[in-house]
């Protein structure tokens, strides 16, 4: 069996069911609100051209809102989290990965509402991402009611995940994949079918709100002359590449900027919010194509709207405004935003390609289609299921030969010079190394205090044997994990380290026990296998 604790198959799949409703009514339901805040804080009753109207509201309106909105998400989030950082897919995928499949609670209802103020005020970010987290920590909690092991807690949580996306998207076989391909990532038969329960209870939530159409609507099929027209969405594939990779850059390099100067003038950590709003108030004045989701724009740049100087700078001001509310720490996903600068910057190289080869050249909206394809997945780091994501968003299913082309080498490219993805590169910063395997991550998931031999155990190691070591400066301490025990054998060569925990400053330290190589290794030999299993079951 791959449960060894929780329900039994026939419960799993109405908690499933039970899981899938309640992420997709979370999802709609987030989705509704901020359309709501936003209409009432903007004066508008039609937010999906909230970007043309708030063309013709007072300047210092648009200024204020979001800086405001910043301000409240600075107090929200020094209240909920101890870092004051939103949490987002990036801390899913590691809740899954490292620990048994569960998220923070509290500080993700913190980002949650922090993410529901910041897109409501004007922030540029997207809506799926911590509708993904607050989905992940409904599943935590029935996973803590249920007391599921981590194999099922798992489970759980990509049922969450597959019907958050589903319902956001109106995407259920999208949502479905992306949560084994991003979340669990891996495709175990398992998994699948309470998972695609779950992510069609989700699609269905939508459906009942809004019917059966797709978010986008394109004005005509795109037209592909196969053979001759295939090269040019290989460059394209490139130029995404190159652009999505730029966008993920900007965004961390804001980051660190923002660490930098925070520690630099000792500004208070509730006020970064509010001055990364300001910054976006200013450039909306102006650029009011920044404010929010940006569902309009994306959707003008694939129904062709848009010239080209405008996909450009629209390009360009996006990457900032991201870059500016992340940084920030303002709330908010990329997705949407890897959407939209995908859909400009194919938008963009369609009228230059139709320009120059008029003759063998299709759409410039098709171009935009696989543009806003092949920069999402690879920001994503998921080519599945955002192509999938593309076509159930527009429903052209055509041009499928022309996305995947985009799609395969932005990704190709973007995982050559980022840690595979942008929220996999998130975790490496904070010194999470998922993207290497489990092999590179697994020890950080097993405590010394869990593995080694207590004193008191006959096959432990003599305590004058643990001292001398001890004197030598050779111990780790009991809350560490095996990724920081294992160097110290290969340094020391010895078969055995002394566990030992510090009493207090000045004082010497207390012997727990010591950890054995043998034993290490067979600890992590056992969490490879269980791994394997559980990916190939």
């Amino acid at each position: 069996m791959i449960r060894e604790k929780g329900p039994g198959q026939a419960q799993f799949w109405v908690i499933a069911l039970i899981i899938g409703i309640a992420a997709g009514f979370a999802a709609l339901f987030f989705r509704l609100g901020i359309e709501r805040l936003q209409a009432f804080l903007y004066g508008t009753d039609d937010v999906a051209h909230l970007h043309s109207f708030a063309e013709t509201l007072p300047w210092f309106l648009i200024l204020v809102l979001p800086a405001a909105g910043g301000l409240i998400v600075g107090f929200i989030l020094n209240w909920t989290t101890n870092d004051g950082r939103v949490r987002s897919v990036a801390d899913v995928i590691e809740g899954a990965a490292m620990w048994e499949g569960r998220v923070e609670k509290r500080a993700g209802l913190g980002s949650a509402l922090a993410s529901f103020i910041t897109l409501s005020a004007g922030g540029s970010s997207g809506r799926e991402g911590p509708v993904v987290h607050l989905a992940a920590v409904m599943a935590t909690w029935v996973s803590v009611r249920i007391e599921a092991s981590g194999v099922t807690a798992r489970e759980i949580l990509g049922c969450a995940v597959a019907a958050a996306v589903s319902a956001s998207f109106n995407a259920p076989i999208a949502g479905a994949l992306f949560a084994l391909e991003v979340v669990l990532r891996h495709f175990a038969v398992h998994a699948f079918a309470p998972i695609a329960i779950a992510s069609v209870a989700g699609t269905v939530i939508n459906r009942l709100e809004f019917g059966g159409v797709t978010e986008f609507v394109l004005p005509q099929k795109g037209g592909l002359a196969f053979y001759v027209e295939l090269p040019a969405f290989l460059l394209l594939g490139v130029v995404a590449g190159v652009v999505a990779v730029a966008l993920m850059r900007a965004i961390f390099l804001s980051d660190d900027f923002g660490n930098w100067l925070q520690k630099r003038i000792n500004l208070p950590r509730v006020l970064r919010p509010a001055i990364a709003g300001l910054m976006l108030g200013g450039i909306a004045i102006a650029f009011p194509h920044i404010i929010g989701v940006g569902y309009e724009t994306t959707s003008r740049a694939l129904t062709g709207e848009l010239v080209l100087h405008e996909a450009v700078v629209f390009t360009v001001l996006k990457v900032v405004a991201v870059s500016i509310t992340m940084a920030g720490r303002m709330g908010g996903g990329v997705f949407s935003p890897a959407l939209m600068v995908g859909a400009l910057t194919g938008l963009a190289y369609g009228l230059i390609a139709t320009a120059v080869f008029p003759e063998v050249s299709g759409s410039e909206t098709l171009y935009a289609l696989a543009g806003m394809g092949a920069v999402a997945a690879a920001v994503l780091g998921a080519p599945i299921s955002t192509t999938l994501i593309v076509f159930e968003l527009t429903g052209d299913w055509q041009t499928g030969l022309a996305v995947m082309v985009a799609v395969s080498i932005s990704t190709a490219i973007s995982t050559r010079l980022v840690d595979m993805s942008f929220f996999l590169t998130q975790l490496a910063r904070r010194g999470v190394k998922l993207a290497a395997g489990p092999e590179a991550w697994l020890l950080a998931t097993l405590r010394v205090a869990s593995v080694m031999r207590k004193k008191e155990d006959p096959r432990a190691a003599g305590e004058d044997a643990c001292w001398e070591l001890i004197e030598d400066g050779v111990y780790i301490d009991g809350n560490a994990t095996l990724d920081a025990a294992m160097p110290i054998f290969e340094k020391t060569g010895t078969p055995f380290i002394p566990v030992v925990t510090i009493t207090g400053e000045g004082e010497g330290p207390e012997l727990w026990g010591a950890l054995h190589h043998v034993d290490a290794l067979k600890a992590f030999n056992k969490k490879l296998s269980d791994a394997a299993i559980e990916e190939h079951s």
